[in-house]
């Protein structure tokens, strides 16, 4: 009994996660498009913000928040973490986004599950199994079909959402893998405020997202709680948790409402049109997901 409640709360906190997420990456298209907002302005703040934030209520709970550094050698795991894990993957995702949309950006991001799995397969060592080795030509296939629309030599996407999308992508590998013997040991929360709050200096430090022109008024404030609390630190809190409980596989899977939840979200609130094999293309990429977790009961990190 206690494995299926285990297994049910790592579901549940998955599915939350990614569609807060969903939601996130619109919130952020949204402001991008009528907004003015950048994600150099948008992202560093944001994880400067939300990692504040995870701090100030640990220490309000009366938590240690330097557990994490007790073991010096944490120091520099911490670093690589809020480098590669939070600030990678959450400006390389909001620049693919800000380059396309809410929709595409999301769908480019999930190539990390394919890098995922490579990692997975020449850290074993391995080679990858049918299923998998299907999922890779399957993945590849569906971005191919997004940046190209089938035309070989056009690129359908501009090279920027495409090469942000890559970044976005490298980093989902990076915080689903690095931080996981941290968490293990100092929960998830003070390892996410961390991450978050390191990371947001360093994008802060290299941007000055300060010195720009954002005309911050109602909307920008609420949208940008909204990415903050539910995008940010509820969604990342429940992702890592859900990594925990059922392993970085089943939860990568489960989360792939996340785009499914952008595309939809993006169709209908901000009225993005997709065209035919841009669905097809986020259909191949989603697919290879389902057959990468078809045999999944030793493939485990």
């Amino acid at each position: 009994m206690k494995k299926l409640n285990t297994t049910a709360l790592g579901i549940i906190a998955a599915t939350l996660g990614g569609t807060f997420w969903g939601f996130s990456g619109c919130f952020g298209q949204y402001m991008f498009t009528y907004k003015g907002v950048t994600s150099s302005w948008l992202v560093p703040i944001r994880l400067l913000v939300s990692g504040l934030l995870i701090l100030i209520l640990l220490t309000v709970q009366k938590k240690n928040v330097f557990v994490v550094y007790e073991d010096k050698k944490n120091i520099l795991k911490m670093l690589i973490f809020a480098l590669f894990g939070m600030a990678l993957s959450q400006y390389g995702y909001f620049t693919a986004v800000q380059y396309s949309n809410a929709g595409t950006g999301t769908i480019l991001q999930y190539m990390g599950q394919i890098m995922l799995l490579v990692y997975v397969c020449v850290s074993t060592p391995r080679w990858p199994r049918k299923n998998e080795t299907i999922a890779i030509i399957l993945s590849m296939a569906g971005v191919f079909i997004m940046a190209t629309h089938g035309k070989i030599g056009e690129l359908a996407l501009r090279p920027e959402a495409i090469f942000w999308g890559v970044f976005a992508a490298i980093g989902f590998v990076c915080y689903s893998v690095q931080p996981a013997e941290m968490i293990s040991k100092y929960t998830v929360l003070p390892v996410l405020g961390w991450g978050m709050f390191l990371g947001g200096i360093m994008l802060c430090a290299a941007m000055r997202p300060f010195s720009m022109a954002v005309k911050v008024d109602g909307e920008v404030a609420l949208f940008f709680t909204g990415i903050v609390i539910f995008g940010t630190i509820m969604a990342y809190y429940l992702i890592l948790t859900s990594i925990k409980l059922i392993g970085p596989v089943k939860t990568s899977l489960i989360a792939c409402v996340e785009p499914v939840v952008a595309l939809v979200v993006a169709a209908v609130w901000l009225k993005t049109s997709f065209a035919p094999m841009d669905l097809v293309g986020a259909a191949l990429v989603l697919l290879a997901i389902l057959v990468i977790t078809k045999k999944t009961e030793d493939f485990k990190l």
